[in-house]
C-alpha cells in the first residue's frame, strides 16, 4: 500500500510509559454508539436526507468526492463482500480475534455490523444502481481496523487495541481515523497520550462520536474528550440536539445527524439506525472531501475550517460553542468554498499541552525509579572500615590505648586488693596482743 511522503522520514517513537493501575478506558462502560436497536430498511438514496438539506454536501460534490483520501474505520470491522465496499483497500486487527484484514465482523448480533454501517456513511460506494444509498466520500478509500468490545472475545486489552490501531492507520497513509465508540468516562489511559500525539504530530486527525444519552452516556467520555480531537454532536431531521441519539460536553466541535440513519450491513442489507455513530462517519467523510479538495493543508486547518463554516442553529442561539452543538451544523459545501484565515494551532486543543500540565503531578507523586547502577553495596561486617563509627575502638586504640589500659587496671587492681589484705592482717594480730 502507498503511504503519504510526508510520513517517510518520521520516526516511529513509543516511548513506554506508565500505566494506570486500573485501566481507566474500561472503568466506565465500553460502547459502541448506537442509541436503539437497528430496523431492517428498504431505503434509498432519496432517503440519505443529509445529502441535499443544509450539510453542503451536494456543493462540496462539484469540487470533490473524496478522491486520493484515506479514511481507516476503527470499528468491529467491516463486511467484505458487498459492493458497497469496493473501497476498502487495506485493514488489520488488532482484537486477536479477527481476520487479519479487519474484514471479519466481531461481536454480538447488535455490535458486528456496526463497522459496516459506520463504513457506508463514510464512504459508501453504492451497489451500482443510481438509487442506492452512498456515502459522504464515495470515492475515498478505506482502511479497516477491526478491534474487540467485550462480547467478541477479544485477547487484547482494549486500550492497547486502540493504541495498535492508531499507529496501525497513520503508518498505512489514513489522512482520518473514525472512533464511533466511547469508554463513558472523561478519563483514559495514560498510554493513549503517545498513540493519539502519534496521529496529530502526522498530520491525521481523529473524529470521535459524543455519545448517546439513548445508550447511557450523559456526558461526552472518551475518546472523545481527547484535546485535538474532532468531536462530533448528533442531531435530528430537524436540525435539533437529538434527545437519544446525542449527548453534551465542552469538548464538542460540530454536529451532525444522528437519527434516521441509512446503515449497509456486513452481508449488504439495509437498516435505519441511530447515534452519534453514525454522526462521526458523516463528519470523517466531510474530512476526507477537505484533504481532498486541500491536499497541501495541514490537519489544524482543515479542522478549523469545518468549525469556522458551521452554521449555528436556532436551538444554540448565541451561545457558540454550545455543550450540545459545538460551533453549530458542519457544512462540507462552506468548508470548501469559503476564504478561511490560516491557522496554526488546533482549534481543538493542544494535547500536548495538556499532557504537560495534567501528566506533571502524576509524575511529581511517584519516587523515582533508584538507578542500581549507582548504588553500592554495604562492605561485608568484618571488613568494614574502623572509621565506619565513631563510638568502636579501632586497631590502633586497641594495642596502645585499650590493651596497655587494661593491663594497668588489673595490676592496680590486684596491689590495692593486697594492700587491703595486708591490713586486715594487721588489725587482726594487734587485737591477739
Amino acid at each position: 500500500m502507498t503511504q503519504r511522503p510526508r510520513m517517510r522520514d518520521r520516526l516511529r517513537v513509543r516511548g513506554v510509559i506508565g500505566r494506570a493501575v486500573a485501566v481507566v478506558a474500561t472503568a466506565g462502560t465500553l460502547l459502541v454508539l448506537t442509541a436503539s436497536p437497528a430496523a431492517a430498511f428498504s431505503g434509498t438514496r432519496a432517503d440519505q436526507y443529509w445529502l441535499d438539506s443544509g450539510y453542503g454536501v451536494q456543493e462540496a460534490w462539484k469540487t470533490t468526492k473524496g478522491k486520493g483520501a484515506v479514511i481507516a474505520v476503527m470499528d468491529t470491522g467491516i463486511g467484505k463482500g458487498p459492493k458497497d465496499f469496493a473501497g476498502v483497500t487495506g485493514g488489520t486487527d488488532v482484537s486477536g480475534v479477527g481476520s487479519s484484514d479487519g474484514r471479519t465482523p466481531l461481536g454480538s448480533e447488535e455490535e458486528k455490523n456496526h463497522g459496516s454501517w459506520v463504513a457506508s456513511l463514510a464512504a459508501g460506494r453504492g451497489n451500482g444502481s443510481a438509487d442506492s444509498p452512498i456515502g459522504i466520500a464515495p470515492e475515498a478509500t478505506l482502511l479497516a481496523i477491526s478491534i474487540g468490545f467485550p462480547s467478541s472475545g477479544a485477547t487484547v486489552p482494549f486500550v492497547d487495541q486502540v493504541s495498535e490501531g492508531i499507529h496501525w492507520a497513520v503508518d498505512n497513509g489514513a489522512d482520518v481515523i473514525n472512533m464511533s465508540f466511547s469508554t463513558n468516562t472523561k478519563e483514559w489511559d495514560p498510554s493513549w497520550d503517545e498513540a493519539f500525539k502519534y496521529a496529530h504530530d502526522n498530520d491525521v486527525i481523529i473524529v470521535a462520536a459524543a455519545g448517546n444519552r439513548g445508550s447511557g452516556t450523559e456526558m461526552v467520555g472518551a475518546p472523545a474528550t481527547i484535546p485535538g480531537v474532532l468531536t462530533v454532536a448528533g442531531v435530528d431531521k430537524s436540525a435539533k440536539v437529538s434527545q437519544g441519539a446525542s449527548t453534551e460536553g465542552i469538548t464538542i466541535g460540530v454536529s451532525a445527524p444522528s437519527e434516521e440513519l441509512t446503515g449497509v450491513s456486513a452481508d449488504g442489507s439495509l437498516v435505519q439506525w441511530a447515534g452519534t455513530s453514525g454522526a462521526s462517519p458523516i463528519v470523517a467523510g466531510m474530512v476526507a472531501l477537505l484533504r481532498s479538495a486541500y491536499p497541501d493543508m495541514d490537519a489544524n486547518n482543515i479542522i478549523n475550517r469545518l468549525i469556522k463554516t458551521a452554521h449555528p442553529t436556532e436551538g444554540q442561539g448565541d451561545e457558540v460553542p454550545s455543550s450540545d452543538y459545538g460551533y453549530g451544523l458542519a457544512n462540507i459545501g462552506d468548508a470548501i468554498d469559503k476564504d478561511i484565515e490560516n491557522v496554526d494551532a488546533n482549534p481543538m486543543g493542544s494535547l500536548e499541552e495538556w499532557i504537560t500540565v495534567n501528566r506533571r503531578a502524576d509524575a511529581e507523586n511517584v519516587e523515582p525509579p533508584v538507578d542500581k547502577t549507582k548504588v553500592k553495596a554495604l562492605p561485608p561486617i568484618e571488613k568494614a572500615s574502623p572509621s565506619t563509627n565513631p563510638l568502636l575502638p579501632t586497631a590502633d586504640t586497641l594495642r596502645y590505648v585499650s590493651v596497655p589500659a587494661a593491663l594497668l587496671l588489673g595490676a592496680g587492681t590486684l596491689i590495692t586488693l593486697g594492700a587491703i589484705g595486708a591490713t586486715r592482717h594487721a588489725k587482726r594480730v594487734a587485737r591477739k596482743k
